[in-house]
């Protein structure tokens, strides 16, 4: 048995330590899939997910739980952008209608911005800048888009930019909208990311622009990393899909912000 975190209870039973390995390998599970694995009552079920949450493990969601990760490593970024693939196309969809013909935006980096940045082309009169070479190569394809790419230090897996160069050059900007990608957000600890760097421009970001729009998927609720960029209350709307918690939906809307839900298009 992995050892326990202090302050951590140990497990009440081989089921929870089994189902908290089913999570760990697919960050999300189903009651009705434990119910039928282990041939118990949903009410079984439901108080172990129930200690599992109470121990920080993870977060119950509707009809099923997703894993807590606190102060991990960051994702590798080529998986990630396979991980809730389908979440982020719904994301990335009910973005676009923040968006309008002449804006000028910041697109950060990341696997939800990236797709976010495949949905611009029916646009006019777009500038975007932004530190993410894979989005300066996605959005070059349209001549109705000018791109400004940040410079900087490049991180290598990422291909972002970051450091002091970029931060001087973004505090230069003034734009309409800031599309952020997120790393972690909690109601109480707010938004924060892993790579420090990339945390201290993306602060640069909030500051350049009018409006602020988080994209997160479900994963990214109630996760907490390294580096707190800023408070929940900060942001004017969080883009997000319908696999993430109503409680966690309903913060969003005590903090002030406006919650976009993407949906599955049929």
């Amino acid at each position: 048995m992995e050892k326990i975190p202090q302050g951590r209870k140990e497990m009440k039973n081989k089921r929870q330590e089994i189902i908290l390995k089913l999570l760990k390998e697919h960050r999300m599970i189903k009651a009705k899939d434990l119910k039928q694995m282990f041939k118990v009552s949903m009410e079984t079920i439901r108080r172990d997910l129930e200690f599992l949450e109470e121990e920080g493990y993870l977060s119950r969601v509707y009809g099923g739980a997703i894993l807590k990760r606190l102060h991990g490593i960051e994702p590798e970024y080529g998986g990630r952008g396979i991980k809730n693939f389908e979440e982020k196309k719904k994301i990335a969809l009910a973005a676009t209608a923040l968006v309008e013909d002449g804006d000028t935006i910041i697109i950060d980096v990341g696997t939800t911005t990236l797709e976010f940045a495949k949905h611009l082309y029916t646009f006019k009169n777009l500038t975007v800048l932004t530190n993410s070479i894979p989005i300066v190569v996605e959005l070059k394809k349209s001549a109705d888009i000018r791109t400004l790419i940040v410079g900087g230090e490049v991180r290598q897996g990422e291909l972002s930019s970051s450091g002091c160069w970029a931060e001087e050059m973004i505090s230069r900007f003034n734009v309409d909208k800031v599309f952020l990608g997120i790393g972690g957000i909690d109601g109480e600890k707010g938004v924060s990311d892993y790579h420090m760097e990339e945390a201290n421009l993306r602060k640069y970001f909030i500051h350049s622009g009018q409006m602020l729009i988080g994209l997160a998927d479900y994963s990214k609720f109630g996760v907490t990393a390294l580096n707190k960029i800023c408070e929940v209350s900060d942001f004017d709307y969080i883009v997000t899909d319908d696999c993430t918690p109503v409680k966690m939906v309903n913060q969003l809307k005590e903090k002030g912000v406006v919650p976009l839900i993407g949906r599955k298009v049929v």
